[in-house]
């Protein structure tokens, strides 16, 4: 008996119109999550285009010089410190042993739990006037108030950049770590052998190799205080990001709140080209050998000493500092620990986070399987644009979600009045949508970029043989790509859920009411007050 082999041909003509056939849907629904993600940043856009009162020429007369210089103060000056901060962090646990080096490797990565408006709190209650620093050096000195003294302004654009690199160094410190460890051992050895010091084998072999490192995080610490809001309103820093909310909420000027929104924007955008241009002509190869490790070299005694307290410094700002604070706070009141206002103030941050994460890592499994199916431009050319949420500072994302959903809000409320007779209030601004949104939006590229790199390691010939066997673009995703990324898509959930839950502005800036009015934003208030204050969702 003889066997006909199979058509390739044919078999690809079959691939193509299961592709083409069951694609469309879901390059449709690629679309849509593309444009729910893109709606806050096209909306400020057309908002700063169409004001209803063009209030540009005055600002850039008045007030814009001061917002731009100490945004870009803060920006320049956060950099600097995280890059110095990270970068002989890094240096020093990857190129020396000294005591505490294996516990400070750890360590050194805590301040990324703890939000950076916690250290403004802490580091303002540990230093001002009234705090035990002061209360202190009078006492020992005997000076009875302030005009005895000198004593350096906390509440200063110098303090923000203190506290802000000291939340944001392990950016620089983990990518720089990790550069340094991909490194041949060889290069150092060699550098050593011809007489190099420490000194100029940091800056003449170390620093060269891990600029790209550096740069990339600098950048990333840069973009986060561009974006901050809750230190530099603590701390009285008028910036552009504060400057939109006294514009909004203050002069209640939506379009002027919108330009000075593009003007951020423009700012992460430079931020994100330098990034690029400094790396555009950096080449690193390594040997096709497996690469010698770098041999750490032991200090001992005083340079021991030394590099412990280097290391231990950032850490203690970082973490030590503001979770000591908070804790002497939370342990002098320990009766509030059963209030009622505390165990709602959790329940909302636990149910926003993780509701905002699952749909966040849903949104982006659409995006990028139905981008995969679909055989258009058009959404490939919008899945990397989606990512600039990330990079959009929270104020950006207020203004450009608050504005349409509460247009949309009461023209619904307003439909339902007219029908029914009874008002159902703010439907979306009501209740906590319009954060889990503004997480969703800010999030949504490291779900996608997780869940993208995961897609391309299954096998091709998996998907292959299950639409062999009948299987629909849904049973493939469902058979195929669930299970063997489903450790993926679990770390993504717990990831977003976590950097959701420590996030203020946010919940500042979407703070919810049932009126019909729309209130300010309790700006100044804690985290924890800021979730107690919010109603529960009809949804939960």
């Amino acid at each position: 008996m003889t066997r006909t082999a199979p058509d390739p041909t044919r078999s690809r003509r079959h691939d193509h119109a299961l592709r083409q056939g069951g694609g469309r849907g879901w390059s449709v629904a690629a679309v849509l999550v593309a444009g729910l993600v893109l709606m806050p940043v096209l909306s400020v856009v057309w908002l700063a285009l169409n004001p209803t009162d063009n209030i540009w020429p005055h600002l850039l007369s008045s007030v814009m010089p001061r917002y731009f210089g100490n945004t870009v103060a803060l920006a320049v000056g956060t950099g600097l410190l995280a890059a110095a901060m990270g970068t002989g962090s890094a240096w020093l646990v990857s190129m020396y042993d000294f005591p505490g080096r294996g516990v400070l490797q750890w360590l050194l990565l805590l301040p990324l739990a703890v939000p950076a408006y916690i250290g403004a709190y802490a580091l303002a209650d540990f230093l001002d006037y009234s705090g035990p620093v002061q209360i202190a050096l009078r006492g020992w000195f005997g000076w009875e108030t302030a005009r005895d003294y000198w004593f350096p302004r906390i509440r200063s654009l110098e303090a923000a950049i203190v506290v802000l690199a000291s939340a944001l160094y392990p950016y620089v410190y983990l990518l720089t770590r990790a550069a340094l460890h991909e490194q041949s051992g060889s290069a150092y050895e060699v550098a050593r052998a011809l007489g190099t010091g420490p000194w100029g084998l940091f800056a003449r072999v170390g620093l060269p190799l891990a600029r790209p490192a550096i740069v990339a995080g600098s950048a990333i610490a840069m973009m986060e205080a561009v974006a901050d809001y809750g230190v530099v309103s603590y701390f009285g820093v008028q910036t552009l990001n504060t400057g939109i909310f006294t514009t909004w909420l203050e002069r209640r000027n939506a379009g002027g709140a919108a330009q000075i929104a593009c003007a951020m924007l423009a700012i992460i955008v430079l931020l994100s080209l330098w990034e690029r241009f400094a790396r555009r002509n950096a080449r690193y190869h390594q040997s096709a050998r497996q690469p010698r490790p770098i041999q750490r070299q032991r200090l001992r005694a005083l340079p021991g000493i030394a590099a412990t307290l280097a290391c231990a410094l950032p850490f203690a700002m970082g973490f030590v500092l503001p979770v000591g604070v908070i804790a002497t706070y939370a342990l002098a009141y320990p009766q509030g620990w059963l209030s009622p206002g505390l165990v709602r103030a959790a329940w909302h941050t636990v149910s926003l986070g993780g509701i905002a994460a699952v749909l966040t890592v849903l949104m982006a499994l659409i995006m990028v399987y139905g981008t995969r199916l679909s055989g258009r431009a058009l959404p490939r050319l919008l899945m990397p644009v989606t990512t600039i949420g990330y990079a959009a500072p929270g104020a950006v994302l207020a203004v450009g979600l608050l504005i349409p959903l509460a247009a949309l809000d009461h023209r619904v409320a307003d439909a339902w009045l007219a029908v029914t007779g009874t008002d159902p209030g703010l439907i979306l601004t009501g209740t906590g949508t319009a954060i889990v949104l503004a997480y969703l939006v800010r999030f949504f590229a490291i779900g996608q970029g997780a869940i993208d790199a995961a897609f391309t390691r299954v096998p091709p010939s998996l998907p292959m043989a299950a639409r062999s066997l009948g299987r629909d673009n849904a049973g493939v995703l469902r058979a195929v790509y669930l299970p063997m990324m489903r450790g993926s898509v679990g770390r993504r959930c717990c990831w977003s859920s976590s950097i959701a839950s420590r996030s203020c502005p946010r919940p500042c800036c979407c703070a919810p009411s049932t009126s019909r009015r729309w209130p300010p934003a309790p700006t100044n208030a804690p985290a924890w007050r800021i979730w107690a204050m919010l109603p529960p969702p009809p949804f939960w």
